[in-house]
């Protein structure tokens, strides 16, 4: 199509495919409005693809064929790529190459006839309502930073948010009386929270967060040094929590997100409404919790049903 390999991109000299990349970074955030972790992982795929590109010498996605796709999917297997991931690099790349189709940049999506392997996706794991309960009350809300874990593992629970959401929360993000967060992740989403972590956060902010906060600290979580406190130690919390309940099996922040999920739906939820509290940019992703809870339904009619 007649490109030169190196364009001007806002004043700068850049490689094209690297604009390429930087032009569709920005449609990612501010069109689809993408959270932070779904434009890095759609960025990570079509990087690894123009570094490939690259160490062949070619520096122009307009001359990209079906056949260097596929040759690239078969560099991933080979080296030890999992089938999931290899599927979701298919879809990024298919996503990325339509854009430049649609901005009449290439021709054609040469992306467009390639299909995953199937894949088994396990379902997310889901914690009963019991083991919830078992977590949520050992925080010792008498001691400062029990009463700020028990604040934390509450608005987890009852915002399904991701832990990288938790710790970027602003003091000013959670209103009190409204019983509504503000959850900036890309696309802002309000999110309600329930009476019993409303209550959690304004014990912590009124009787634990003011002595352990710097002065011009605007987190809402902090640490014992009185910064912003870092995923790292969160995931330390919630591992001595998770052993001290004595629930089998690793809790992650995303169980919590998943239980979260499963348990709003298994109570009526509908799936729009999930997909916006939980900041999907596609309803599929949703749609596992629906099959998760489905399967988990199966299970317990199997084995409490007298006659399954």
């Amino acid at each position: 199509m007649g490109y030169s390999t190196i364009i001007d991109f806002g004043g700068r000299a850049v490689l094209f495919n690297t604009a390429c990349i930087e032009h569709y970074k920005k449609y990612l955030t501010d069109e689809r409005q993408a959270s932070v972790n779904t434009v890095s992982s759609y960025i990570r795929d079509i990087t690894q693809f123009a570094d490939y590109l690259s160490n062949s010498g070619r520096d122009d996605f307009t001359g990209v064929t079906e056949v260097d796709i596929r040759l690239f999917m078969t560099q991933l297997e080979s080296s030890g790529r999992s089938p999931a991931t290899i599927s979701r690099s298919i879809a990024s790349l298919k996503l990325f190459f339509s854009r430049l189709e649609n901005e009449g940049i290439l021709l054609c999506n040469p992306a467009a006839g390639i299909c995953a392997a199937a894949t088994t996706k396990k379902l997310p794991r889901i914690l009963s309502g019991y083991e919830i309960e078992r977590l949520l009350e050992q925080p010792d809300e008498s001691d400062k930073k029990g009463c700020r874990d028990k604040a934390m593992l509450e608005t987890l629970y009852a915002t399904g948010i991701r832990v990288s959401e938790l710790i970027a929360l602003d003091i000013s993000d959670v209103n009190l009386v409204t019983g509504l967060m503000t959850c900036r992740n890309g696309k802002v989403r309000i999110i309600p929270i329930y009476d019993t972590a409303l209550k959690a956060i304004k014990k912590y902010t009124t009787f634990s967060r003011p002595s352990l906060a710097s002065p011009d600290e605007n987190a809402l979580f902090v640490n014992t040094g009185g910064g912003r406190l870092s995923r790292q130690g969160f995931w330390k919390i919630l591992k001595t929590y998770t052993e001290i309940s004595n629930i089998p099996g690793d809790i992650t922040p995303q169980v919590l997100r998943n239980s979260f999920a499963a348990h709003l739906l298994e109570n009526g939820a509908d799936l729009r409404s999930l997909q916006e509290m939980l900041g999907h940019a596609d309803i599929s992703s949703t749609q596992v919790y629906a099959r998760a809870v489905k399967n988990n339904l199966k299970y317990i009619y199997k084995k409490s049903h007298p006659r399954a």
